[in-house]
């Protein structure tokens, strides 16, 4: 009878802890991109370099006519357009490998990177 009981204790652990990385929340980035000449991509108000591989929501926060925010890396091309502004929500699968964002008109100093394992 102690058995059983054991048994049907680790069952019910094994299904809370399925359920609990089930019901995890998709992870948020923020990228931002404003005038005079700025972009970022945050998460938790830190600069991202790094990321594990997986589904990520983006958050972008295009505040500038005269410049778009782009993203672009393994299986991923998203871009906001040049002479429009907003906010726009993005969600992504980022799979190994660097990913890039840069402003398309000012790419040569409006840029950054990240890596993805």
């Amino acid at each position: 009878m102690n058995r059983i009981v054991m048994l049907a204790v680790a069952a019910f652990a094994a299904l809370a802890v399925g359920a609990s990385v089930a019901g995890a929340a998709t992870p948020k980035l923020l990228a931002s991109v404003s005038d005079p000449l700025n972009i970022s991509l945050t998460q938790g108000g830190k600069k991202v370099t790094h990321l594990k591989a997986g589904s990520y929501i983006i958050v972008v926060q295009d505040k500038a006519s005269d410049h778009n925010f782009h993203l672009t890396g393994p299986g991923v091309n998203k871009t906001t357009d040049v002479g429009g502004k907003g906010t726009f929500t993005w969600t992504v699968t980022l799979k190994k490998g660097t990913y890039k964002y840069v402003c398309d008109p000012h790419a040569s100093f409006m840029k950054g990177s990240f890596t993805v394992s």
